[in-house]
């Protein structure tokens, strides 16, 4: 039986193949989903992708489902909370950037009549497909990722610059970056 062919970045765990095979690059454009992937980027900053996926789930009981309306009425005793919990991250500033991400990301709902209207149209709506031969080829930023992050931080947002960004966008479908991949 041949092998299939994935990026180079996959590991053979079982998280990531399914991770890499289902959702990575998947366009999404349902704010909940969206507002989910912003926070695992931004817990992910400095760590491994993978170590953020076999936390998701306590990330999704932790953070009420990704709820952002919950999220952004967060009090100091929730935060406390949030910082004694094993199953997630517990970094403070992390944590505190979630919270004011979450009203920063409703206001984008209520100017553009969602997040994805707004994310989706630095791509004209449609994804942009790389075709990088090999992993190496494939940047950690670039010119939109930063023009994102330059507009995000203005609108008041935490914890999010382009290499972050870059990510995001290769999480939620806006770029298209598998290499040497059966989903090319």
């Amino acid at each position: 039986m041949k092998k299939i062919q994935r990026c180079q970045w996959v590991t053979d765990d079982e998280i990531y193949i399914h991770y890499h095979d289902k959702e990575w690059g998947v366009p999404i454009y349902d704010d909940n989903i969206l507002f989910e992937f912003l926070v695992l980027e931004s817990m992910q900053a400095g760590l491994n992708w993978l170590t953020i996926l076999k936390k998701r789930e306590n990330f999704r009981k932790a953070f009420d489902d990704f709820n952002v309306e919950r999220i952004a009425k967060y009090n100091e005793m929730k935060v406390q909370a949030l910082l004694n919990d094993p199953g997630i991250i517990r970094n403070q500033l992390k944590i505190r950037a979630t919270i004011n991400n979450a009203t920063k990301f409703i206001d984008i709902q209520k100017e553009q009549g969602s997040f994805s209207n707004y994310l989706w149209a630095y791509v004209d709506n449609k994804p942009i497909l790389n075709y990088w031969k090999y992993q190496e080829e494939v940047p950690t930023t670039t010119e939109l990722s930063e023009q994102l992050a330059r507009d995000m931080k203005k609108r008041g947002f935490k914890f999010l610059g382009p290499t972050i960004c870059y990510a995001y966008m290769q999480a939620v479908g806006l770029v298209n970056d598998h290499t040497q991949c059966f989903l090319r």
